[in-house]
């Protein structure tokens, strides 16, 4: 447990006034809402299982100032910053969340929110070839704008395992003029094959068996025929799954495509719930997902505003009736009529 963790067992009672806000997931999209809302003098709380998606990539590409920083070290230094805040972390994993924000965490604890954030991610469905899993996040890799520039100019491997893979082979070709699309169980048309030569990728036929992987590196990728083409990247388009189980269980409402569907600022069809990062957003680098968490508190926070100023009224409203109804009438003066 860091520095910055509190101990659950330390959690306010659910009884208590509780947060204003609980934010499920550290990432960056979870951090960055609690940021905000932590400028903003909101009382909030992060809870967080501890396994990031980008954990087996060395670096964070493409966030300006942070390019090349450890997703490790981006993390830390994000929780120190909510932390000065006034924001309390939790390091566990939330079993449910049930109407009026009661937040349970496993062990038994509760947390009381007005409102709450999930940021929970996705995860990746690797395809069962050998050596896929294993180098994961190192030199077999997915988001060309995270990875591509480190591995640019050696031979690349793109396996079809995903329908969007030609795609992601014909926007490849832009680092490395050595690209081979392994069709593996995909079925090319003529029009994929036409747009691949088009770019002078080589398309292998047959199935993968494995990538072929000696002195901890990619070597190359191997064919169930025994060919081996000699590589120095792989990629694979995973299978994204949101990590949605929190929202659906809230009865959050999903788009055509089954995600979790949110407006702009991160508002789901539940209110007083909201979603950012890649548990809505397959799209969300690590820079984006940081924006919509922004985003979220700010919107969030003029939420929380307009409920305490209605709230305010309210009681201003009753005090003063109050104040009218026991106060003591004051004696109407006697005034001297002459003739």
């Amino acid at each position: 447990m860091s520095d910055t963790t509190n101990d659950v067992r330390n959690a306010p009672d659910a009884d208590a006034d509780g947060y204003d806000v609980v934010i499920v997931g550290a990432g960056a999209a979870g951090l960055s809402a609690a940021l905000v809302l932590g400028r903003a003098r909101r009382r909030v709380a992060v809870v967080d299982a501890g396994a990031p998606r980008n954990a087996p990539a060395a670096h964070v590409h493409g966030f300006l100032s942070r390019d090349g920083m450890s997703p490790a070290d981006l993390l830390a230094v994000g929780r120190a910053e909510v932390a000065g805040y006034g924001v309390d972390l939790f390091e566990c994993r939330v079993d449910q969340i049930d109407p009026g924000f009661l937040v349970r965490l496993d062990g038994g604890a509760v947390l009381k929110a007005r409102r709450v954030v999930v940021a929970t991610g996705l995860r990746d469905e690797l395809p069962a070839i050998p050596g896929v899993r294993e180098r994961w996040g190192r030199d077999v890799l997915f988001c060309p704008y995270c990875h591509a520039y480190e591995v640019r100019d050696r031979p690349i491997a793109v396996l079809g395992t995903h329908p969007g893979a030609v795609r992601h082979a014909l926007l490849l070709r832009q680092w490395s003029s050595d690209v081979v699309f392994f069709a593996h169980t995909l079925d090319l048309d003529a029009g994929e094959r036409e747009q691949l030569a088009a770019r002078d990728i080589v398309v292998a036929d047959g199935t993968v068996k494995r990538v072929v992987v000696e002195a901890d590196q990619v070597r190359g990728v191997e064919l169930a025929g025994g060919h081996v083409f000699p590589r120095g990247a792989v990629f694979v388009v995973p299978e994204m799954v949101p990590r949605d189980t929190l929202l659906t269980g809230l009865g959050c409402e999903r788009d055509p495509n089954d995600w979790v569907s949110t407006d702009d600022a991160g508002r789901t069809s539940v209110s007083g719930v909201w979603a950012v990062g890649n548990v809505t957003d397959t799209k969300a680098l690590v820079i984006i997902a940081a924006g919509q968490g922004a985003a979220a508190a700010f919107a969030l926070d003029h939420d929380l505003a307009a409920e305490d100023v209605e709230r305010a009224v309210d009681n201003h409203r009753t005090s003063t009736s109050t104040r009218t109804r026991h106060s003591t009438p004051r004696p109407i003066p006697q005034v001297a009529i002459r003739d």
